[in-house]
């Protein structure tokens, strides 16, 4: 029933009166049938009908009201401006068609860039945090809030803030690696230019998985993590807290697993009292997909969805994404029974309609459709997404300079599964991925989620090249190009195997683009729950690359796949290796750039490489006693070191670090201390360097990293350049929890390094921290601020 718009105008529609003013207003207002309503949400294809918006669904769905609408472009075949119309048309049933008028949420996937057909596809995220350049997070992060807004939607579920040390774990392409420090400064910048200055003109940006999801046992999905408390409030949860307190982090999602026994979604001490009342979260807190209901179908904690939907209320879990399965009758009838309490739910719809009225929905339910096309596919949205591939190239070997290639080269043979295929450019959470998930979930549906009717994956979600046609479109025209598969990203056939051997040894240089497949369908290599006990080239592609090299021609190898890969021999004797992680919709280009020296790869590694799958974890902060065998160092096969470290990149340039100083040696809690570094090129390119700052507490009374990152800064100079790059370290970043949990600066000795890598530490220097042992509070500082002159 259509509100009565000749009656007085209610309070809540008042766009003069505060939003807490509005909330209570508008709260008493609802009916059991609609607060419930503001705690659910509904899947798109739910309110089709012969793949169209049908009355008839969104009556049966709507009439009460929604919280949520998941996924209008994510989750269906629509371009951006018939997705614009949708939301339109969503958003114009709950105005004129149910009692209150309430507008809904429409959330979306945004990890690499808004995730539905025709929106840009930037780099994966652990490609992104490899330019360890948190400008360009923003930038990107700008382009996802404009397509996003433009089309109707107000809520991203990303970013990805989980710290995670495990390669295994096949999502550790959506996060940005295994440091607090580095998940911190890029998922703050994402976060900040996502949610702009404004929520009426920003999006809600939902940092995801709280906490602890990238720690998982054996690095499989969804398995629980074994972390203690410390580690927990000073690795995983510093992120987090970051977000919250330094870019003013709207949304949060919990993660799925448990945390010793206890499931994230009912866990009263990690989401009420810990984010909540420790961490000052005033956001929104929305259940991954299906996480209330695991309570009870998975995790065995709760009998049926009645209890989950208790459980998940009390633990202060506000809105059931991506449908109503526990938060609908099932609540409703605890409520009634009075194992609910109706407080709780008051103060979760608040928090809905609270967001509601901060995205200004009230006054600008609608979008203009006449002007979506303008802000999708630009030229400056491409070129962005090529210049952020560029920068998340990491060189991880280039042994006698082979590269980069000269673009005048006689012949050059282009080998391997990823060189003529584009879609394996991509990670998986880009819209291609989703839709094969949704059409194998039409087969096997392990939650009995209601399906879209009908379909399909289209040949492209963008524009794309592969490498191979990038390399054509590269060399001269007197190059002659030869390209064979060789052999399947899966699969043990070595039938091409000769066919890829003959054209290399008739070439000049071989360009092997090896790696994965990312997404969540079984033939996926890497992505979400596509976890791996082994961590080399999948199938047969190792012995491809050996046989390449067998032939005697100078081999290049380019991997493409969304996480570190175990490659010790390929690493000894292939003489350039060059990381492309998943470099979305510009990723053949950028490679190609990268390959024949129109860009200068200057990307630094976010995550170590191991070995092997036995030595993990492998990570660069390590205590004291960890990383090494006491008293022999290695283990007994090999090294117990990375085979890459944390931050390491090298150039088609040389750089030289000089003039180290600190200013002063001494400081007391409140003061900052200056740092400084001379950086030249003293190479022959254009190029850029990461300058990275490390600090090491020597003697505290709990044990302290070897390393902690505490600044970076990624700069590009010309040949003969020379700037300073100054870190401005507080000593209140220095605070660690003692032996009674408390959070303090301890007096003494800090060990300060500057270097370009976790290893390759160029400078070192002693700051010795003077005073009393001092709590640190609310007055936390969480970044090094940095100038470069």
């Amino acid at each position: 029933m259509a509100h009565n718009t000749a009656s007085p105008r209610p309070g809540y529609l008042d766009s003069a009166r505060p939003v807490d003013e509005r909330v209570r207003d508008l709260l008493p207002r609802l009916t059991l049938d609609e607060k419930l309503a503001q705690v659910g949400s509904v899947w798109v294809f739910q309110l089709f009908e012969n793949n169209t918006f049908s009355p008839k669904n969104a009556d049966l769905w709507l009439r009460h009201g929604i919280g949520q609408i998941t996924r209008i472009g994510g989750a269906s075949n629509l371009n951006p401006v018939a997705s614009a119309e949708l939301a339109n048309t969503i958003q114009s049933f709950l105005v004129s068609s149910t009692r209150l008028g309430i507008p809904a949420i429409v959330h979306e996937e945004c990890c690499s860039g808004y995730m539905a057909l025709g929106a840009t596809i930037f780099p994966q995220a652990l490609g992104v945090a490899s330019t360890w350049e948190p400008e360009l997070v923003e930038k990107m992060a700008a382009v996802i809030r404009t397509q996003l807004r433009t089309v109707g939607g107000h809520q991203a579920l990303a970013p990805v803030l989980d710290v995670t040390r495990d390669p295994r774990w096949g999502r550790v392409e959506e996060t940005f690696g295994e440091d607090p420090y580095l998940v911190s400064k890029m998922g703050s910048a994402y976060i900040k230019s996502l949610q702009g200055e404004n929520l009426r003109e920003g999006i809600l940006a939902t940092a995801k998985h709280f906490v602890a999801y990238g720690a998982s046992e054996g690095g499989m999905n969804w398995a629980p993590p074994h972390v203690p408390r410390r580690e927990l409030l000073e690795v995983f949860v510093a992120p987090f807290e970051a977000a919250i307190k330094t870019a003013d982090l709207a949304a949060i999602m919990p993660a799925y697993h448990e945390m010793d026994g206890v499931p994230i979604h009912s866990s009263e001490d990690l989401v009420r009292d810990l984010l909540r009342t420790q961490l000052q979260f005033e956001g929104l807190v929305v259940s991954d997909y299906f996480g209330i209901d695991m309570l009870a179908e998975y995790h065995g904690v709760a009998e049926n969805r009645c209890e989950a939907s208790v459980l998940a209320l009390k633990a202060g879990v506000d809105v059931e994404l991506p449908s109503t399965n526990c938060y609908g009758d099932p609540l409703r009838e605890a409520l009634e029974a009075g194992t609910a309490d109706m407080a709780l739910l008051d103060a979760a719809v608040s928090k809905v309609l609270e967001m509601k009225f901060q995205l200004g929905l009230f006054e600008r339910p609608y979008v203009d459709t006449g002007h979506v096309a303008e802000v999708f596919e630009t030229a400056d949205q491409r070129m962005l997404a090529r210049e952020i591939a560029q920068k998340t190239m990491v060189l991880l070997k280039n042994d006698g300079d082979l590269l980069p290639l000269d673009k005048d080269i006689v012949s050059l043979a282009v080998i391997g599964p990823n060189a003529d295929n584009s879609r394996n450019l991509l990670g998986d959470y880009t819209y291609p991925a989703h839709i094969e998930s949704l059409i194998e979930s039409m087969v096997s549906n392990p939650f009995n989620q209601a399906l879209p009717e009908s379909i399909t994956l289209p040949e492209q979600p963008v524009p794309m090249i592969s490498i191979l046609a990038a390399i054509r479109g590269k060399v001269s025209p007197q190059t002659q190009v030869r390209y064979a598969q060789g052999c399947e990203v899966n699969g043990d056939s070595t039938a091409g195997f000769a066919q890829a051997v003959e054209i290399a040894r008739q070439s000049d240089v071989a360009v092997l683009v090896v790696g994965g497949k990312s997404g969540l369908t079984n033939d996926c290599t890497c992505g979400e729950a596509r976890d791996r006990a082994e961590l080399g080239l999948p199938g047969v592609q190792e012995a491809l690359v050996r046989a390449i090299y067998d032939t005697g021609t100078p081999v290049v190898v380019v991997m493409v796949d969304g996480r570190p890969l175990a490659i010790p021999w390929i690493a000894r004797h292939v003489p350039a290796i060059l990381e492309a992680w998943l470099p979305g919709e510009e990723g053949a280009q950028a490679v190609t750039d990268t390959l024949f020296g129109d860009a200068n790869p200057g990307g630094k590694l976010p995550m170590s490489f191991p070995y092997a799958v036995g030595q993990l974890p492998v990570y660069y902060n390590l205590k004291p006693s960890g990383g090494r065998s006491h008293w022999k160092g290695d283990y007994v096969e090999m090294t117990t070191r990375p085979l890459f470290p944390f931050g390491h990149g090298l150039s088609y340039t040389r750089f030289d670090l000089s003039g180290f100083r600190m200013s002063p040696e001494q400081a007391r809690v409140g003061e900052t201390v200056a740092i400084s570094v001379d950086v030249r090129n003293v190479g022959l390119h254009i190029g850029d360097e990461v300058i990275q700052l490390y600090v090491h507490d020597v003697i505290s009374t709990v044990t302290r990293p070897v390393k902690e990152l505490k600044g970076f800064k990624r700069i590009t100079l010309k040949p003969a350049e020379c700037r300073t790059v100054t870190f401005y370290l507080a000593v209140k970043q220095l605070a660690f929890h003692d032996r009674h949990m408390q959070f303090v600066v301890e007096p003494g000795n800090v060990e300060v390094m500057i270097g370009s890598s976790s290893t390759q530490i160029h400078w070192t220097g002693t700051l010795q921290i003077v005073g009393e042992t001092t709590p640190i509070g609310a007055d936390k500082v969480f970044f090094s601020a940095v100038k470069v002159v």
